[in-house]
């Protein structure tokens, strides 16, 4: 089978929804049927998708699918290839899963008629629970650094991972099947929140979290660590990313960053352990964007007014939308960072086409020289902050974007093989790359 792992390679909000929605869309056959673009096609060929793997983050992903017929929604734990019927979700124990918030999200896409989602989910018992307590100390921790935020989506993804590091103890998707476990588990968590945070506010009673989260467990099907093996020899897999590789806990501009592997890393190690591999599809905007604070050299506050998007503004906890010009040293450093791609999907290719001021930045000015690639290394959170403070000086050289197409592939060495025009499925154009998978989904 050919599977397929969809990366972020700026800060997020590039469109990996919209990638991973039509990858499935156009790759899933139904039984002796037709593909929804007309091709005909085999059930179980290897452009017939059978699952999304979520494989970093947690409930603070927002990934926008727009349906054909016009029904819109943001995945944040469920699969971008809900939608298309029969294609599973499978949380891996690399995700944080959050019931709660997971419940919520099955009500709107029962609501706009996905109504099987649940039914097709499944959840590795070793993933890390979000809790009401880790996300009141997320927001209480947030609020204390004032001004000097680091940004957040206010989910409780990264106190998550990091209680969940300190603490052997830590509340896992396994536990919802054994409530005795599970109210010993919840409470510690809330006494540690009450302890890390006096007067951080009211929290939800242990019973009435444990009581909602065995219901989950009743509700959902949660599996050990072979079933992932299982799923990837029945069909196609697309392993669907969260956030962005500039935002990556190790790659990313320190403090602005994520508690969560960013990159292809924690795909490829759940294909290893199943013996099975995948093409590597890094996903970018003709233009940048950056959500709250940090480094963004390419950041034009005109650009920030003139191009608003309908699924990303500003928020309370994420802070502003920001909007800027393509920067292909960032890019090129993500993908060093991310140890390289088999092919690129450029989005909003509609926008860029309509707008002729938008530019290229090629090289940074910085300290007086010309920078063309930033260094990545192993991890070290030292470095990291340094190289923060470095971008936080450097100033973007513009050449002009012209053809993003051609000069993204000028810039970065790489092939663009999907190309996206719009929001739906139809909005896509595949390019050129055949090597371990067919991408030329028409």
């Amino acid at each position: 089978m050919d599977h397929v792992i969809v990366v972020d390679l700026g800060f997020g909000d590039a469109g990996k929804g919209t990638v991973v929605d039509h990858l499935c869309s156009a790759g899933a056959v139904p039984p002796g049927g037709r593909s929804p673009g007309g091709t005909a096609g085999r059930v179980g060929g290897p452009r017939s998708v059978a699952a999304v793997v979520r494989f970093n983050g947690g409930a603070q992903a927002a990934h926008n699918v727009v349906a054909a017929d016009g029904r819109h929604h943001t995945f944040a734990q469920f699969g971008s290839g809900t939608f298309t019927p029969g294609v599973r979700t499978h949380l891996s124990r690399f995700m944080m899963v959050d019931p709660l918030a997971l419940a919520a999200e099955a009500d709107h896409l029962r609501a706009v008629g996905a109504r099987d989602a649940l039914d097709r989910l499944t959840v590795d018992r070793d993933a890390p629970l979000t809790t009401p307590y880790h996300r009141a100390a997320n927001r209480a921790r947030e609020s204390a650094r004032g001004t000097a935020r680091h940004g957040s989506c206010g989910m409780g993804v990264g106190e998550t991972a990091s209680y969940a590091l300190a603490h052997d103890d830590a509340p896992r998707a396994g536990d919802c099947l054994s409530p005795a476990r599970l109210r010993r588990r919840l409470a510690a968590v809330r006494d540690w929140y009450r302890d890390t945070f006096p007067g951080g506010g009211d929290v939800p009673d242990v019973d009435a979290c444990a009581d909602a989260f065995t219901a989950f467990g009743d509700r959902a099907r949660i599996v050990g660590g072979g079933h992932l093996r299982g799923l990837l020899r029945g069909g196609t897999v697309v392993f669907e990313g969260a956030q962005g590789v500039l935002l990556d806990e190790w790659h990313g501009f320190h403090p602005y960053t994520t508690w969560s592997t960013t990159t292809f890393a924690n795909a490829e190690t759940l294909l290893a352990e199943a013996g099975a591999s995948a093409t590597r599809l890094g996903v970018l905007r003709a233009y940048a964007t950056r959500h709250g604070p940090g480094p963004f050299v390419t950041e034009d506050p005109a650009l920030t007014a003139d191009l608003p998007d309908r699924h990303n503004r500003a928020g309370r906890w994420q802070g502003a939308f920001r909007v800027g010009h393509l920067d292909a040293v960032a890019l090129r450093y993500a993908l060093e960072a991310a140890g390289g791609v088999d092919g690129l999907a450029v989005t909003h290719l509609d926008v860029a086409g309509a707008r002729p001021d938008l530019r290229a930045c090629l090289a940074y000015d910085l300290d007086g020289e010309r920078v063309e690639r930033l260094e990545t290394g192993p991890p070290d959170l030292a470095r990291q902050a340094a190289l923060t403070r470095r971008l936080l000086r450097a100033r973007p050289v513009y050449a002009p974007l012209g053809d993003p197409v051609e000069t993204v592939e000028d810039a970065l060495r790489a092939p663009v093989v999907l190309r996206s025009y719009g929001p739906a499925s139809a909005d896509k154009r595949s390019g050129h790359l055949r090597t371990r998978i067919d991408l030329d989904l028409r």
